[in-house]
C-alpha cells in the first residue's frame, strides 16, 4: 500500500523468475485509505495468488485476516513483533514472514540526528498518522526520547490529506526549530506538501528514507527500501521452493543510512556540523 511494486519485480529477476514465464504480479494499492485494505486483500485471495507481499502493518494485518493460509511476505514494514503481526522474529508462527524493522527505536535515533544537525533546536514538530496504531508507536517514542533531550515536541497528527493543511497552520502559528516527518502510506503519498513546505519556512526536517531526501529533503535516517524488497524476495523464492512461513526467521534490514541533502541545508541556511557529514553514508551535493 502506497509504495511502488517495481523493486520486487526486480529482486524476483535478479534471482531467476521472468514475466510471465515464471511468475505474475497482482498489484493494489489503497492510497493511504486503510478502510480500502480488507477488500483488496479479499480480492487477491479469490485470485488464488501463492503469496502476498506487503508494504505497511495495516495492509499486512489485512492480508493476514484475509486468508488462513496464503503465505504473507512483509517487505517495508515496521516493529511487526510489536504490533502482534508476528509471534516473535525467531518463531513468527502463523503464515507470516519477511522484513521488519525496529521502527520504534530507529524513531528516537532520528530525533537525536536532527538535534545534532539543529544544535539550538528546542521545539520539534512531529508529523505522523494519528490513525495507525504503529504510526502512534514511533510517534511515542520520539516523545519519550524528546524528554531525554530536553526539547519539547509539537504534536501534528493527520488521519486524512485534508489535515495536512492545518498540521500546516499551525506550524506557521508556532513555527518548530525542526520537523521529524513519520513515514507511512498517507504522508508518503503528501511527501511533497510536507517537503514544500518545509523548505518555503526554513524548517529542517528529518525523514525516514533516502528517496525523500532524494526528492528534495534534507535528511533521513532509514533502511533502504531496494535492500528490503530483495530481501522479501528471498522468502518469496523459497515459500515458491516449499519453505513454509512459520519456519522462516523474521529478518532486521541489514544496515541503516543517513543521507543528507546539502543543497536543501544551503537553502534554509543550515550549517550541517563536519561531525554528522562525515558519519553520512550519501551526501547530496549542490
Amino acid at each position: 500500500d502506497g509504495s511502488s511494486p517495481l523493486p520486487l519485480p526486480r529482486a524476483l529477476q535478479d534471482l531467476g523468475y521472468l514475466e510471465p514465464r515464471d511468475v505474475l504480479y497482482e498489484s493494489r494499492w489503497a492510497d493511504g485509505k486503510q478502510d480500502r485494505l480488507p477488500g483488496l486483500a479479499s480480492e487477491l485471495v479469490r485470485l488464488h495468488v501463492d503469496v502476498i507481499v506487503t508494504v505497511g502493518g495495516p495492509s499486512t494485518a489485512a492480508a493476514n485476516q484475509a486468508s488462513p493460509s496464503i503465505p504473507v511476505v512483509m517487505a517495508l514494514v515496521g516493529d511487526a513483533d510489536g504490533l502482534g503481526l508476528i509471534d516473535s522474529l525467531a518463531r513468527p508462527g502463523g503464515h507470516v514472514t519477511g522484513v521488519t524493522d525496529q521502527s520504534v527505536d530507529l524513531s528516537a535515533k532520528r530525533l537525536e540526528i536532527i538535534t545534532e544537525a539543529v544544535p539550538r533546536a528546542a521545539r520539534i514538530a512531529v508529523l505522523w498518522n494519528a490513525s495507525d496504531r504503529g504510526m502512534t508507536l514511533r510517534y511515542q517514542e520520539v516523545e519519550k526520547a524528546a524528554q531525554r533531550l530536553r526539547v519539547a515536541v509539537q504534536p501534528l497528527g493527520v488521519r486524512e490529506p485534508d489535515d495536512f493543511a492545518a498540521a500546516f497552520s499551525s506550524m506557521i502559528a508556532h513555527r518548530p526549530d525542526a520537523l521529524v516527518m513519520v513515514t507511512d502510506a498517507l504522508t508518503l503519498l503528501n511527501r511533497k506538501r510536507v517537503i514544500d513546505f518545509a523548505l518555503t519556512h526554513r524548517i529542517p526536517a528529518m525523514y525516514e528514507a533516502g528517496p525523500l531526501v532524494q526528492d528534495g529533503g534534507l535528511m533521513s535516517y532509514g533502511a533502504n527500501p531496494d535492500d528490503n524488497f530483495r530481501l522479501a524476495a528471498g522468502y518469496v523464492d523459497r515459500i515458491f521452493k516449499g519453505s513454509s512461513p512459520s519456519t522462516l526467521p523474521v529478518q532486521r534490514p541489514g544496515r541503516y543510512y543517513l543521507t543528507i541533502n546539502l543543497k536543501t541545508a544551503k537553502a534554509l541556511g543550515l550549517t550541517i556540523p563536519p561531525a554528522l557529514l562525515l558519519r553520512a553514508d550519501q551526501v547530496i551535493d549542490p
